[in-house]
C-alpha cells in the first residue's frame, strides 16, 4: 500500500478515520493525503418572505482548518501528510481524486445513521462504497475499542 486518502469533515467519525488513516500510513510507510470537500454553491433557504437562493461558496478559514487539524494529528505521530481542499459533490470529488491520484485505500468515517436516516439523509460513506472501484475502509465506533489496525487493514483488501 503506497497511498492512503482520508476524507474529513470535522465530525467525530471523521476524527476516527483520521486516526486510523495515520496508523495505517505509519504501519505501511504510505503517502497520506487528507481531503475535505466544500460545496460549489451555498444554498440559502427561503425565508418567511420566500426569498432564498444559491451563492458560490467562498472558501472560509474553517474549510482549511479541518485539514490543518488532520495534518497536525499525523505530524504528532511522526507521519508526513499533504492536504487538498476539493470543491463540488462530496462523493464524486473524493472518488475522482482517488482515481486520478492512484490512491490504494480510501478511509472515511461513518456517522452511524440508521437505515431509515440513510434513506432520507444519504450517506457519504455509502456513496463512496458504491462509486469507488478502490478499497474503502469505513471507520465506525470508538478506535479505542477497534480491533488491531494490522488485522483491520488486511481484511478483504489483499495487503
Amino acid at each position: 500500500m503506497n497511498k492512503i486518502l482520508v476524507a474529513t469533515d470535522g465530525s467525530e467519525s471523521a476524527a476516527e478515520a483520521v486516526q486510523l488513516g495515520v496508523s495505517l500510513a505509519a504501519q505501511y510507510d504510505a503517502e497520506l493525503v487528507f481531503v475535505h470537500v466544500v460545496p460549489a454553491v451555498d444554498l440559502v433557504p427561503a425565508t418567511w418572505f420566500g426569498v432564498g437562493g444559491a451563492f458560490p461558496h467562498e472558501s472560509a478559514p474553517e474549510d482549511r482548518a479541518l485539514l490543518e487539524d488532520a495534518a497536525a494529528v499525523a505530524e504528532e505521530q511522526g507521519v508526513f501528510s499533504t492536504t487538498m481542499l476539493l470543491i463540488g459533490n462530496t462523493v464524486d470529488e473524493i472518488v475522482a481524486y482517488a482515481d486520478s491520484h492512484d490512491v490504494d485505500l480510501i478511509v472515511v468515517g461513518s456517522r452511524g445513521h440508521s437505515a431509515i436516516a440513510n434513506t432520507f439523509l444519504g450517506s457519504v460513506s455509502r456513496g463512496i462504497l458504491q462509486e469507488s472501484t478502490r478499497p474503502v475502509l469505513v471507520a465506525r465506533g470508538s478506535t479505542a475499542h477497534s480491533p488491531d489496525v494490522r488485522r483491520l487493514a488486511g481484511i478483504g483488501l489483499g495487503f
